[in-house]
């Protein structure tokens, strides 16, 4: 009986505890990719979760069916759905997807004033609620939209991050995959640049266990493979007709959360401000770096070949042209 009885108390000491440490994130849209998010957290017992969003029972609704697989998943996790920015408040992480999608012949840039305009008052709530929370930003023009919430909001840059780049990274791992026939798990992929068609996927850097694609693909092949890549959320919208992606922009915010909440360290391709590095200054856009619970705590500045780093200055240099559009 005295074990049962430990046991029960042990078990009891552990959930109060974890209920005391729970970390929480909240995600500013409840559209596809913010519930699809909500639902990658729940799924792994990850932290308490808040969804928010403007329209009435939207996400009241998703919450409550993502509460109702809690036990299927045995997560133990909080879900909360609401339409007041009050209850974001003390987030460890909050991540904004608000905003308008793509349609098709709609680019990312197509979304930048009416985005923008959503955001401003959004950063500003942030800032207020949650003031030493880390923001990951998914809402396109992405590598800018992660600009406006910096200015905006005036949190520290490492606490503001974009999350483009690691998605180009996964799409091209995926097409590098499925052209060489082995697990996406061996490729590794880098992308630089913004978030959109002149977004940098760079072969010399992507390799499968070490090797370079570059000396395991002709070059007709990777050039094909790197333009796939760029049209790659494009591809989606146009089979989707009424909508753009949101599994996959899903998973890769749910590898940023979690290098953020458990302080991973991990090495991940993210819209960071640069400030010198690669010969940028000033500008949000996709490198390297290293995520923790500080946010970008390190920028990986690579040796750019001469061709290289003209196409990354040529992404960042359609970045600052938008930029420049919002007086940014």
């Amino acid at each position: 009986m005295n074990s049962i009885l430990n046991s029960y108390l042990y078990n009891a000491i552990c959930f109060l505890y974890n209920m005391q440490m729970r970390k929480k994130v909240t995600i500013i849209g409840a559209g596809h990719v913010g519930a699809s998010t909500a639902q990658l957290l729940t799924y792994e017992d990850m932290a308490d979760v808040v969804l928010f969003d403007v329209v009435e029972g939207m996400p009241q609704g998703k919450a409550l069916d993502l509460s109702e697989a809690c036990p299927l998943y045995r997560s133990s996790v909080s879900i909360t759905g609401t339409n007041d920015m009050a209850d974001i408040k003390g987030s460890d992480v909050v991540v904004i997807t608000a905003g308008i999608a793509r349609r098709p012949g709609m680019s990312r840039d197509d979304l930048l004033n009416t985005n923008a305009n959503i955001l401003n008052g959004i950063s500003a709530d942030v800032a207020r609620f949650c003031p030493d929370c880390v923001v990951i930003v998914v809402t396109n023009p992405m590598d800018v939209m992660a600009q406006l919430v910096w200015r905006k909001s005036g949190l520290a840059k490492e606490r503001v991050m974009g999350m483009g780049a690691i998605l180009d990274s996964a799409r091209f791992r995926t097409f590098v995959a499925w052209q060489l026939k082995v697990s996406p798990e061996a490729v590794e992929a880098l992308t630089l640049g913004g978030h959109g068609d002149q977004m940098v996927p760079m072969p010399r850097f992507t390799t499968v266990k070490g090797v370079s694609i570059t000396e395991l693909l002709p070059e007709d092949v990777i050039k094909q493979l790197v333009e796939r890549t760029r049209n790659g959320g494009a591809e989606v919208v146009s089979l989707l007709k009424t909508g753009s992606a949101y599994y996959a922009p899903a998973a890769s915010t749910v590898q940023m959360i979690k290098a953020v909440l458990f302080d991973e360290k991990q090495v991940l391709s993210a819209a960071c401000l640069l400030e010198g590095q690669y010969g940028v200054d000033g500008v949000y856009t996709g490198v390297p770096a290293v995520l923790g619970k500080g946010g970008v705590e390190k920028i990986i500045e690579l040796d750019l070949n001469a061709q290289e780093r003209s196409d990354f200055q040529y992404s960042v240099n359609a970045v600052r042209g938008l930029l420049e559009k919002l007086n940014l």
